[in-house]
């Protein structure tokens, strides 16, 4: 499909202007209504075909340009999703990397912030002999050593014992006061002999519809437990299912397939990823181990060329030493040998008493 330019776009307004003037122009004169006589019925039909066909190219033009918009609107989404989704895992990658590499016990300042600072350091006293426990420190009063714990429970088990012997005491009492009213309701009990009898038959006709109502609440407590047993069962049945098939299912089996991505081979699901496998981590040590052996490899290769550089800078300094050294060695030669010439000069030209004064003044 062309692109469509500005330019085409201000050549085709200028063509519909003209178009345009031209149908105004055509009217005036060919009107039917004010003009019939000496028309061209002929020209009139191609007229309108032409018109026809031009509607239909403008038509057609704004139909292409309605599908270019669409598609261009449709590329805009698909590229707007794909900057979302990518900033979306790229937010996630961040916070994964933050909560497995960034926790808060790996910084350096954790130990100012920890909140077990106080759990982790030592007790204020361990015992009641300990040497940081000194007068001022003020760690240890009356009653409030380190046997208080021992020495409140014997107290407790003790007032448990007086309690316990109150109770017995009460017992005692009650029991006494029950014998008593033992014999207060024999002595009744005579009296009302007579009334009991006349009772019984009231009681055995009580007993004999309540013995019915029992049986009746039987059955129906047997059914409604047949029933929650049956329930119950079904409900186990269900649960053990439903456990199987979620112990059998990829989430709780960890299966790496499930992670498997359909983008390719080297990229993996995230939301179902369970971690590198076995080979992958024993790769990634062996890489790392290989990394720091290189590493090594690099400082032993550095110290040694340090070591070399090292030693020629220290030949080079004892040589320019042993040559500073001959240098100063030949000077002193040669003023020794120019003393022995003077003096000979002296002793063969000039009396002893002169050789110093005229020593000295060469010297000079």
């Amino acid at each position: 499909m062309d692109i469509v330019q500005p330019k085409d776009l201000e050549q085709s307004l200028g063509l519909a202007k003209r178009r345009h003037a031209e149908l105004c122009r055509q009217n005036r004169i060919f009107n039917a209504r004010n003009r019939i006589i000496g028309g061209d019925a002929e020209a009139w039909d191609i007229q309108l075909h032409d018109q026809k066909i031009r509607e239909a190219t403008e038509k057609a033009r704004h139909e292409t340009f309605a599908a270019e918009m669409r598609r261009s609107d449709k590329t805009t989404c698909t590229l707007e999703d794909r900057e979302r989704r990518d900033r979306k895992n790229l937010c996630k990658a961040i916070t994964d990397f933050q909560q497995s590499l960034q926790k808060p016990e790996s910084r350096r300042e954790f130990d100012l912030s920890d909140p077990l600072a106080l759990k982790k350091d030592l007790p204020a006293r361990r015992s009641d002999n300990d040497d940081r426990n000194t007068v001022s420190g003020m760690q240890r009063f009356m009653g409030e050593d380190l046997n208080f714990h021992e020495r409140k429970k014997f107290q407790q088990e003790q007032n448990r014992e007086w309690s316990l012997q109150q109770q017995r005491e009460r017992k005692n009492a009650r029991a006494d006061h029950k014998r008593a009213e033992d014999l207060y309701m024999k002595t009744r009990l005579q009296f009302d002999e007579t009334a009991k009898q006349l009772q019984n038959l009231e009681s055995a006709t009580r007993k004999a519809v309540r013995a019915a109502v029992q049986e009746f609440n039987k059955s129906q407590a047997l059914e409604s437990a047949e029933r929650k047993s049956l329930e119950k069962k079904q409900e186990q049945e269900d649960n053990l299912a439903e456990i199987s098939n979620l112990l059998r299912g990829d989430l709780l089996s960890e299966n790496p397939q499930q992670a498997a991505s359909s983008f390719g081979p080297h990229r993996v699901v995230p939301d179902r990823w369970k971690g590198m496998t076995r080979g992958q981590l024993e790769q990634r040590i062996q890489e790392e181990e290989r990394q720091r052996d290189q590493e090594w490899d690099w400082q032993r290769v550095q110290n040694a060329r340090t070591s070399v550089l090292m030693e020629r800078q220290r030949r080079r300094q004892q040589r320019d030493l042993r040559r500073a050294l001959d240098c100063s060695n030949l000077g002193l030669a040669r003023e020794q040998l120019l003393q022995k010439k003077l003096m000979k000069e002296v002793c063969t030209d000039h009396p002893t008493e002169d050789y110093f004064t005229q020593f000295n003044t060469r010297s000079r």
